[in-house]
Parts: structure tokens; sequence; C-alpha cells
């Protein structure tokens, strides 16, 4: 597939703009089912959400890839930790289907589970582009195209993708790494076997203080962990006063999460950001930071429970 990168559009313009004439009457384009990727206008900033302008149903099956805005950063590798926003248009109903912008920035690791027009999209490209794509649902999505968000199978996929920045992936740590330190008096004792955490042991803990608080045991050595960030952790979950964990991941894999977005409990969002990788934590969150009146009943957590948690932050990208 060739891709186009044009001189005469810089990544530091002001505004971009996608637009030649659409193919005529009779044309090998209209014989095809519609229009190619040049009958599209597009309007707008890196990194603001684009204006798509269609003139006609799309061609969904063709492919093409323009590079609209050209950036001067560095080259997005498989493996990258990538930040980007993407505008999704159905070709055929010529609507907008999805966009993630005004949300914050999407971070997502360049790997062969993406979806493949984001793959198509960042992969040899560069941050500061705004790449955009004319493909088909099946070759975007999948053999079912994307119902969800209006995609069907047979439709053409326009997508619009700012590539925002980019970093190495660098692999998670074994466990915790770095300096440790004395917990607080109220934490519970932590259970193991064979060098694996396995439960809390309450006997010499303080009763809960109905506050969200939490204690260091190993200060990581590593960066800090911003807001927006994915976290690898391994986690324990346990009710106070219970003999077991409700949940816990250190028996199997660790578990990967946006911190600080409220996609995880508030307790979690406002304690671990901040917080250094290679750190070990114990936190104390009463129900209103964990899930609070109704509790979790799939977890056999009830609304005036008390949760404590050890979290060993192992990567944040």
């Amino acid at each position: 597939m060739s891709r186009v990168r044009s001189a005469a559009v810089s990544g530091v313009l002001a505004v971009s703009m996608l637009a030649l004439a659409a193919c005529g009457s009779g044309s090998s384009d209209d014989e095809a089912g519609g229009q190619p990727l040049s009958s599209v206008t597009i309007e707008g900033k890196h990194g603001k959400e684009p204006k798509v302008t269609f003139d006609g149903r799309l061609d969904g099956t063709r492919t093409e890839t323009e590079v609209l805005i050209e950036g001067d950063g560095e080259t997005v590798a498989d493996g990258d930790t990538v930040k980007a926003d993407w505008w999704i248009g159905n070709g055929y109903t010529e609507e907008e289907a999805q966009s993630t912008y005004g949300s914050g920035p999407q971070s997502l690791e360049v790997a062969e589970d993406i979806l493949p027009f984001l793959r198509e999209a960042l992969i040899g490209n560069k941050v500061g582009d705004r790449v955009v794509l004319l493909t088909s649902a099946e070759e975007a999505y999948g053999e079912a195209g994307n119902p969800s968000i209006g995609i069907g199978n047979k439709d053409a996929v326009l997508a619009v993708v700012d590539i925002l920045d980019r970093s190495e992936t660098v692999p998670p740590l074994d466990g915790p790494q770095g300096e440790k330190k004395k917990p607080a008096g109220w934490a519970p004792t932590l259970i193991e076997e064979d060098g694996v955490i396995t439960g809390f042991d309450f006997t010499d803990a303080h009763e809960p203080s109905g506050k969200l608080i939490a204690t260091t045991l190993v200060k990581g050595d590593g960066a800090k962990v911003k807001s927006g960030q994915t976290l690898t952790v391994d986690y324990l979950g346990q009710v106070y006063g219970a003999d077991k964990p409700f949940d816990e991941s250190y028996s199997k894999e660790p578990a990967e999460f946006p911190i600080g977005v409220g996609q995880v409990i508030k307790g979690w969002d406002e304690r671990l950001v901040g917080r250094t990788v290679g750190s070990r934590v114990i936190l104390e969150i009463p129900p209103a930071d964990g899930y609070g009146k109704k509790g979790n009943e799939q977890a056999g957590i009830k609304g005036t429970d008390t949760l404590f948690f050890v979290v060993d932050i192992l990567a944040a990208s």
C-alpha cells in the first residue's frame, strides 16, 4: 500500500484540508460503487476534532491512506505505546460513528490485538501526524464490522487518526523494586506462601478508620504515576475481617487498567496516582471510595464493607 507524504502539508499549519474534485459520472470509481478518499474534505488542527464533509458515499472496496498533516516526531513502531485520538465515519451513511476527542488522549500499545485500522494508521508514521484511512469495515474491524457504533459489515470506514505521543514499551517489573518502608500501625499483616501474597491477617490491625488512607511498604525507584496512564499491577483485595480475599492477581497474570480517569474504584484513582513504579502499598478504602452503598454482590462485598488492598505497581505507560 502506498503512503503519501505531501511536502506542502506540514504539522505546523494551523488548519489542514484534504479535498480534491469528486469523480464524475461514468468514472471507474462510480462503477466500483462509491467515491475515493479524495472526495472527502477534512478540516481542523492536529489534536482537535476534525470537521469532515462527505461528497457522496465512499467506496468500501478500496483502501487508501494519506498523511494529511506531517509531524516531526519519532516514528511509531510495533510494540510502542502511543497516545492518539481518532474520528471514525461511516462512508456509506456519511455520518460520524465514533470520536475519542474531548475524552482525553487514548493510550494503547501497538500490538497484534489492537484494531487493524489503528495498526495501519500508526505503524511507520510519526508523532504529530494526522493520518486519514479509507478502508472496508471488514479490514477495519473484522468480518462483522462494528455494529455497536453503527458500522455494518459491508460499509466503508473513514478513519482520521492524530498521533500525539510515543514511548517505547518498558517490560513490567517482576515485583516491587525500591526502598523498603515500615508500614503504618493500622495496616494488616500480609500472609505469604513461598513468597507469594495470599491474604491479610487482621489480628493486630486497627479497626477501620472510615477514611481513605494508604501506607507504603516499598517506595518504588521508578517514575511517578500520572493520571491517564495505563498501570500494570499485581494486587489482592480483602474485606476487613474476612478470612480470604475476594480478588487477587498474584496467582495469575498482572492486571492492566487506566488510572485517574474513573475506570477503577475511586480509592485506587485517588491513592495510586503520584506513586512511583516499583512501589508496594496497602490501601484502606471505605465504602464511599470503593463500591458505594450497593457494594459488589458478585464479589460478596456489602455496602458497609471496608476494603483492604495490597498493590504492587509494576509499570506505567
